[in-house]
């Protein structure tokens, strides 16, 4: 299977086949766009205040002084209404009474205050509501915020725990639509959320097939694509439409202002992608690792009368399917820590995911928290990563991988860091740092997914995307709370994300290099990791003679490898 792109060469690079799984993968990536980060909208906070009931015979003054102040800092330490206390009733009920006046006859310092007992009363300008409103998730509850966000994440842990062996095990095609079905179905049940438990649990379920929708899309394109196409996919190709929908959230979000509409308004497009079975083929790829040869043959014949192109008697060598008894192997996740060269890659690989996720997420959605419009903030943040995934397809075709990772979460921690110097009048200036970081982790984060996929194996490649994307998991599960820092100080979530992304950007040096090397479809025909040492079959000098493999057809495959490459 090693010269399985020789094979297949005779299919062009571009030819209609190629653009139908080209649009129709990206196409089904689009929902993850706005599901990912819709809590956006579903669990903001609109200003709120303590409930005064109505029904209180309170004078006007009264009325409007019954909430103490407070300074925040966020507002450059402003003194705002209080949002979870408010002055004690009965004693506010006798002062009005008794025609006294607020600050003028009655010290309000000395006055007891109370908790919001009666509940609470929220603006209703820019959402009609939101499960924060819907459930009361503010003060003593404000933790169950950044919660519910952590629980979709935690969701997405476990898909990636589970898809990438499945889909290795049992096909990227049916682990993709499975999980597209999973995702639509249950976006649709959470529309009939009782409470915030159920609520919650739902969107657990919506996350396990979020991650592992978008990971099988990811690998069956990356399989099924000529070299050329493949880079411009795996980059720009799947992350330019995931932008797409995150641009569409807030266009939905904006016309839909009631949470359960809007809920209900993202899972409609998802059944219009029933069609796409019949229309995306399995990976000739995987088929073969799996020893499926004439699964494989039909898919390429089918491919080339796709492309009216006549195809050759014979597509796959006998050597390919001599090899095939070394790719039925079983391989688990406990693959990726067996040997010390792959267990210093994922080790290495698994850090930088989880940087990059909390940087991205704990960025994305921190923009209802930004001065300004939501919705314009959110577009904003959507509309910067069109650029960023136009760049990481320019540094990925011509730059190498190394460098293209540092250079971008480098930077992005740089960009993070500098917030805190901005003075608090500078708004903007502080936004065009923000939305500059976020530029670069993104490209960063859409570089990362198809430097994986070319470090990794055919035999493991999904597994080690999905072991990958579950270690990132965990700091998108963290991620919400670094925005509930901002209670304690405004650029406290700059200072760490910033920190741990500029190191991160300095750990990736670690890795080796991929550029210009062909995919491997076996563990040993991975890249070396720098300090392991361990001959490979891509060396020049690689020789009969020097090559420990005991498997005859390891060895011919290695020296065929050799001699295209010299």
């Amino acid at each position: 299977m090693i010269d399985y792109e020789t094979s297949t060469a005779f299919l062009g690079e571009w030819g209609r086949f190629q653009q139908q799984v080209f649009f129709l993968l990206c196409l089904t990536i689009i929902p993850n766009g706005f599901t990912a980060l819709s809590m956006v909208f579903l669990a903001d906070t609109p200003p709120h205040r303590c409930l005064i009931p109505t029904h209180l015979n309170l004078t006007a003054a009264w009325r409007n002084s019954s909430i103490p102040l407070e300074v925040d800092w966020s507002r450059g330490g402003a003194l705002v209404p209080s949002k979870c206390s408010r002055y004690n009733l009965e004693d506010v009920l006798s002062f009005s009474e008794t025609g006294l006046m607020p600050g003028v006859d009655v010290n309000l310092s000395n006055v007891a205050t109370e908790g919001c007992l009666d509940g609470w009363e929220y603006d209703q300008s820019v959402y009609m509501s939101t499960i924060t409103t819907e459930w009361d998730l503010v003060c003593d509850d404000s933790w169950k915020n950044p919660l519910t966000s952590s629980v979709f994440f935690v969701g997405v842990l476990t898909g990636s725990f589970i898809s990438g062996q499945l889909s290795d095990r049992y096909g990227r095609k049916i682990v993709l639509f499975v999980n597209m079905a999973v995702q639509t179905v249950f976006t649709f049940i959470q529309v009939f959320s009782p409470s915030w438990a159920v609520f919650c649990a739902l969107f657990y379920i919506v996350g396990v097939g979020q991650i592992s929708n978008y990971v099988a899309a990811f690998v069956l394109g990356t399989e099924m694509l000529g070299p050329r196409v493949r880079t411009i996919f795996s980059t720009a190709g799947v992350c330019l439409f995931f932008a797409v929908g995150y641009m569409l959230l807030p266009v939905f979000a904006f016309f839909i202002r009631d949470w359960r509409m809007l809920l209900l308004g993202l899972s409609i497009p998802g059944f219009l992608f029933v069609p796409f079975w019949w229309l995306i083929p399995e990976s000739p790829r995987w088929l073969l690792s799996q020893g499926k040869v004439k699964e494989a043959e039909a898919i390429i014949r089918g491919a080339a009368k796709k492309n009216r192109i006549e195809p050759p008697p014979t597509i796959f060598s006998p050597l390919q399917k001599e090899l095939q008894s070394e790719k039925t192997t079983a391989h688990n996740i406990c693959d990726l820590l067996r040997s010390p060269n792959i267990r210093w890659l994922s080790l290495t690989l698994w850090l930088v995911w989880n940087t990059l996720s909390v940087a991205y997420y704990a960025l994305s959605l921190n923009t209802s928290n930004l001065h300004g419009n939501a919705y314009f903030n959110c577009f904003l943040s959507a509309t910067v990563e069109v650029p960023a995934y136009i760049l990481s397809w320019v540094m990925f075709r011509w730059v190498s991988r190394r460098l293209s990772i540092f250079s971008t979460l480098f930077t992005g921690g740089v960009f993070l860091l500098l917030i805190q110097l901005v003075p608090s009048n500078l708004i903007y200036l502080a936004i065009t740092l923000e939305m500059t970081g976020k530029f670069a982790v993104t490209t960063a984060y859409a570089i990362v997914y198809a430097y994986t996929a070319e470090l990794y194996p055919t035999v493991l490649r999904n597994t080690a995307i999905g072991a990958c994307s579950m270690a990132s998991r965990i700091g998108s599960i963290t991620a919400p709370f670094f925005i509930y820092l901002r209670r304690y100080s405004v650029s406290l979530p700059y200072i760490l994300m910033g920190s741990l992304t500029a190191m991160a950007g300095l750990l990736s040096l670690l890795l080796p290099e991929s550029y210009g090397m062909p995919l491997p479809d076996t563990i040993i025909h991975m890249q070396p990791f720098p300090g392991c040492c361990r001959k490979t079959p891509y060396a020049l000098t690689h020789t009969v003679e020097e090559e420990d493999v005991g498997n005859a057809a390891e060895r011919k495959t290695a020296n065929t490898r050799s001699s295209a490459q010299i």
